[in-house]
């Protein structure tokens, strides 16, 4: 490892990919509340079309990469809007446009080698330019900025678009913003996991965020959490297993999915034990029920029908029967559906996500 952070070039690297993993997962949420999953994987083959023509005319690849992106995407935003096509037809004719566009053009040109077309098409950070590094960080930050600031309006608009059409939000505007935002991320990423695979970058760790956020917020925290560990660790992983360090990258933030998915999983089945339905009721506990209180820890059972029921989250937990005495081996038996009251001892009021 140390000798690894003493390598000009692996420096670069990591940083490229400290960028990449931070913001790859910021705009792609919104992408995954709006069911546009694979709109990057449309982007990216716009952007090699980019790339080859930059490549031809002796320009920066990475300019022209990102003036073609931007442009597609303001194209597709604009022909799903007003509905002269439906936004799959839209971005397929884009998608593969794109890609044939960028193979025809790349073959013209004196760099235009298999070598230095599966750069693009699958990433190679190791020969990330400080150039590169410069305008990758001003890009990262454009990108950050803006959907920071711009955050509470693009989940909004991702989440209901016709509400926020009629409260007076302008969706056609932060449409557009995203998709910009998208065709941005694309090009910051070429280099680090390229433009086939910066898809999975965008939506991978937002797809593992989702098993175990409850609020968007918490959602946007954790899918940045696992973009990091996935673009650095990749990157770091690559370099002593001499692989690439897209795929690398791609795979690791699928293994980290594929852990968290497990793990939730067992957690639920875990739970579901220890929450069995108990028998249901329709009564309510309240403090004028009726029925007797026993003090359990930090909260009141309440005696009913010989058995000893506590309000919990929006249900009702049975710590047993009371000939039985009063025990709670952490085998609670919830019966769900039957909402504690308000102000209730032991009562809790269940939980929802922040979804602002």
């Amino acid at each position: 490892m140390i000798e690894m952070l003493s390598i000009d070039f692996m420096q670069r690297a990591l940083v490229a990919a400290l960028l990449v993993g931070t913001v790859a997962p910021m705009v792609g949420i919104f992408l995954v509340q709006r069911r546009l999953s694979l709109i990057g994987d449309g982007m990216g083959h716009v952007a090699l079309a980019g790339v080859a023509i930059g490549l031809v005319t002796g320009s920066a690849p990475v300019l022209t990469a990102l003036v073609a992106a931007v442009l597609a995407a303001v194209v597709i935003e604009l022909l799903r809007t007003r509905g002269r096509t439906n936004g799959d037809v839209a971005l397929a004719v884009i998608f593969y446009g794109g890609i044939a566009a960028g193979v025809v053009i790349i073959s013209k040109s004196a760099d235009g080698t298999p070598a230095n077309l599966m750069k693009y098409l699958f990433g190679s950070i190791l020969t990330t330019q400080r150039s590169d590094l410069y305008l990758f960080a001003a890009l990262a930050l454009v990108i950050a900025v803006t959907t920071w600031a711009l955050r509470p309006r693009l989940f909004a608009v991702a989440n209901d678009e016709e509400y926020a059409r009629a409260v007076g939000i302008p969706v056609l505007p932060l449409n557009i913003v995203l998709a910009v935002l998208t065709a941005t991320t694309v090009v910051v990423a070429m280099r680090v996991v390229g433009l086939l695979l910066i898809s999975a970058l965008m939506i991978v760790p937002n797809a593992a965020s989702q098993l175990v956020a409850r609020s968007f917020g918490g959602g946007l925290r954790w899918a940045i959490g696992f973009g990091l560990v996935s673009s650095v660790g990749g990157v770091a992983l690559s370099y002593p297993l001499n692989t690439p360090s897209g795929g690398t990258i791609v795979l690791l933030a699928v293994g980290l999915f594929v852990v968290t998915a497990a793990v939730t999983g067992i957690m639920t089945r875990v739970g579901s034990r220890r929450h069995a339905e108990a028998e249901t009721h329709a009564h309510e506990h309240g403090v004028e029920c009726g029925h007797p209180t026993v003090t359990h820890g930090d909260h009141l059972d309440y005696l009913h029908d010989g058995h000893l029921h506590a309000a919990h989250e929006g249900h009702y937990d049975e710590h047993g029967d009371h000939d039985e005495g009063h025990h709670d081996p952490h085998g609670h038996q919830g019966t769900h559906g039957h909402p504690a009251p308000a102000g209730a001892p032991g009562s809790a009021t269940p939980t929802t996500g922040d979804r602002r």
